[in-house]
């Protein structure tokens, strides 16, 4: 169990610096979204259910879609369609 938690760990920290250093604003988003989903999992292991129910769903889910419609919207994110019709 030890072990799982100092894995745990290892990852949110490199998360958090994965994080600082992308230039890429939709890969941020995602380390950021897996960075709420492993804090997550750390409360479950510290025994505080409610804690881990609220940070999955506020910090990976709620967070992580506006950060998605956000990036939409300043037209971050291209489809498919959209960079073909760039291409022409």
């Amino acid at each position: 169990m030890i072990t799982l938690r100092v894995v745990l760990l290892a990852f949110l920290i490199i998360c958090a610096i994965a994080v600082s250093f992308s230039k890429d604003l939709l890969v941020s988003v995602v380390i950021y979204t897996a960075f709420g989903l492993i804090m997550s999992i750390c409360w479950l292991l510290l025994q505080s259910p409610d804690l881990a129910i609220t940070e999955a769903a506020v910090g990976a889910g709620v967070t992580g879609i506006l950060f998605f419609v956000t990036l939409k919207k300043i037209h971050s994110i291209h489809t498919t369609a959209e960079e073909e019709k760039e291409d022409e």
